[in-house]
């Protein structure tokens, strides 16, 4: 059988598949290059501004070539930084000076989240590994039913991971004591990865790989709505997959998630109730603006689709088969890295490059972090980066 199949960095499937007892990785479907369209050529443009690394440093050894979504995390002046083998570093955000540095011994493939003090981690071997967001000193270990590759976060006392088998967790923020679990059926193949939950007051957002994102209360598990972004269609599995392992974004009371083979939604925050849904295709993510949202789909196209009714703006296709990361929104611009280390930025209006820079050699697969000082760039080769548009 041939499959066509979009650019999705190799796609690394999981397939869960239950069937005779087993369980069977489909991950060589995507071996063959003729499956995958070759990556567009840089085009060459005149810089409209000029980028400045205000500070890089080099984190260890990185995700490697794992396309882990070891993205770095800012709380207050500090930004965290994680490696695929185990070690987690926190600088100075404006400065890029070296706060801590903590080995965890551990296969980390999520995280870092940041909330309630601590800075936590996902692994492979199934935990939740708490450090001192003030020292790095680990707090505790918590065991969880299957890999982490997404960030946990922590919010009033209750700190969530999302495991690959469909889980949701809630830990306690102290200790890591278990508080609840919800569980979720996850179809017999997916895509392999998970979307990071999104922390509101009160509730943590996650979705799933059966295209519902869900509410779940912090205080007891239990959910408060759920709402189905993409219904699967199509006759085989490999049709019907419409996982949603891009990161909901809560904006403003609404939720904006987007699923893969499916739609992308906007959803009241405190209901679920669709403000608007349209077809779109993405594993990377999105990311949000004043006045429109911005989602990179899977064959690495940059949308801007307006925020009150999904109506398309622009959309920057220069970049196809780049393995685009999620965007960030930075001022005027948009920002996002692609499989060569390049970081692009566009302009936020109409989309057109104003300017690149390279801050790895390696890819950059997780989203770029952006506050009103700086972006943070991390590649997957371990570097990391504070960018600025000098004035």
């Amino acid at each position: 059988m041939s499959v066509a199949v979009r650019p999705i960095e190799t796609l690394l499937l999981l397939a869960g598949l239950s069937l005779a007892g087993g369980c069977t990785t489909l991950g060589n479907l995507f071996d063959n290059p003729d499956n995958t369209a070759e990556p567009a050529e840089l085009v060459d443009f005149e810089p409209v501004i000029k980028v400045r690394t205000v500070w890089q440093r080099r984190v260890g050894s990185g995700a490697g070539n794992l396309f882990l979504k070891l993205r770095p995390a800012i709380d207050g002046e500090r930004v965290y930084a994680a490696t695929r083998d185990g070690r987690v570093r926190a600088f100075d955000a404006r400065t890029g000076e070296s706060v801590w540095d903590t080995e965890t011994d551990s296969p980390l493939s999520g995280g870092p989240g940041v909330g309630d003090g601590l800075v936590l981690l996902g692994t492979s071997d199934g935990e939740v590994i708490a450090l001192g967001e003030d020292d790095g000193e680990i707090k505790w270990r918590a065991r969880v039913s299957s890999e982490v590759l997404s960030s946990p976060g922590s919010r009033g006392g209750v700190s969530v991971a999302r495991t690959i088998d469909g889980k949701l967790f809630g830990l306690s923020a102290d200790d890591g004591t278990r508080l609840w679990v919800y569980d979720r059926t996850t179809p017999v193949l997916t895509l392999r990865g998970t979307s990071s939950p999104a922390l509101a007051e009160g509730a943590a957002i996650a979705g799933f790989d059966n295209g519902q994102v869900v509410a779940i209360a912090l205080s007891n598990g239990q959910p408060l709505w759920e709402a189905r972004v993409a219904v699967p269609r199509g006759r085989t599995e490999l049709e019907r997959m419409v996982d949603i392992d891009a990161d909901p974004v809560i904006e403003d009371k609404a939720v904006y998630a987007v699923t893969y083979q499916g739609q992308v939604a906007a959803l009241e925050l405190f209901s679920g109730e669709v403000i608007w849904r349209r077809d779109m295709s993405s594993h990377a993510g999105l990311g949000v603006g004043p006045e429109n949202i911005y989602v990179t789909d899977d064959a690495s196209h940059v949308w801007a689709l307006n925020r009150a009714n999904s109506a398309s703006m622009w959309r920057q296709a220069k970049l196809e088969a780049r393995h685009v990361s999620p965007p960030a929104v930075f001022g005027q611009f948009v920002v996002v890295g692609d499989l060569e280390g390049y970081v692009h930025w566009l302009r936020r209006e109409d989309g057109q490059f104003v300017a690149r820079v390279r801050i790895d050699s390696d890819s950059i697969v997780a989203a770029p972090v952006a506050t009103s000082f700086a972006v943070y760039v991390y590649g997957s080769g371990g570097e990391l980066a504070a960018l600025q548009v000098v004035p």
